[in-house]
């Protein structure tokens, strides 16, 4: 089933590469390079998924997970973090935050797949 996602993630070189990839399931998607652009994006795009990079400057994923929660006009987005960060202090972060699925990058597609919801 084709899906709307976002995705959120400082390195635009990755961020285009995992829009392509998605784009090729069938997946119509947006990329945003930092968290702000991301919420903005979220708010008008309203994603089924929102894949986030945690370690971005400024507001940082598990920062915009939060504000995506708590805005109500965000509800039932599912929330995957994809990150370089496999401890599991930024696990347990990622739960308190509002994630649903916590991967770790480099990550295997089927993996992806399998989290879309």
């Amino acid at each position: 089933m084709s899906k709307r996602i976002l995705v959120v993630d400082d390195n635009l070189d990755a961020a285009e590469l995992l829009g392509e990839i998605l784009q090729l399931d069938g997946h119509a998607t947006w990329l945003a390079q930092d968290a702000h652009a991301g919420l903005d994006a979220a708010r008008r795009f309203r994603p089924d998924v929102a894949i986030l990079d945690i370690g971005m400057r400024g507001m940082n994923g598990f920062d915009l997970a939060r504000a995506m929660r708590a805005d109500p006009g965000l509800t039932g987005i599912r929330l995957v973090a994809l990150t370089g960060w496999a401890n599991a202090d930024y696990r347990q972060r990622a739960r308190e935050a509002g994630f649903d699925a916590y991967l770790v990058k480099p990550v295997g597609i089927e993996d992806l797949r399998a989290h879309l919801g």
